[in-house]
């Protein structure tokens, strides 16, 4: 069983991540707060606590997981292209996976090496659309459908 581990936002481009415990999400505009919310096709992005170790261990650094900049960090799942279409449940919210999030070249501006580390077996994370508006927090079950 997977849970929210960690939520963050974002207001506008080129700011550091702020953590929060608990989030507002809606079809038009994802988590209330973050400005990437409106995009189509990558509302939401959700990041692996265990992908994310690893990619911090092949690069022989322990970095925040906010620089990976995704909104959700969450436990107990490893994702792969099988997860595209899939519905994510957490708490009342539904989302659909949209497309594996792609790390960019900042990540190496962040940490040398973190672009490589974070490309195989889509340890970048995924990209979600909102179905279903709600209320998350950290702690929260997700379920995979």
């Amino acid at each position: 069983m997977s849970a929210v581990r960690a939520i963050a936002i974002k207001n506008r481009p080129h700011v550091a991540m702020q953590s929060i415990d608990s989030a507002q999400v809606t079809v038009n505009n994802g988590i209330l707060g973050d400005f990437r919310g409106s995009q189509s096709g990558r509302q939401i992005t959700i990041l692996s606590e265990s992908a994310w170790q690893t990619a911090c261990a092949e690069v022989d650094a322990d970095l925040p997981w906010t620089t990976r900049r995704a909104n959700l960090l969450i436990d107990g799942v490893e994702f792969d292209q099988s997860y595209i279409g899939k519905r994510v449940r957490i708490g009342e919210v539904e989302l659909l996976v949209t497309e594996e999030t792609s790390p960019c070249s900042f990540m190496d501006a962040q940490h040398q090496g973190l672009t490589a580390a974070l490309t195989p077996e889509w340890r970048g994370g995924i990209c979600c659309n909102v179905v279903k508006p709600g209320h998350i927090k950290i702690g929260d079950r997700v379920e995979f459908a």
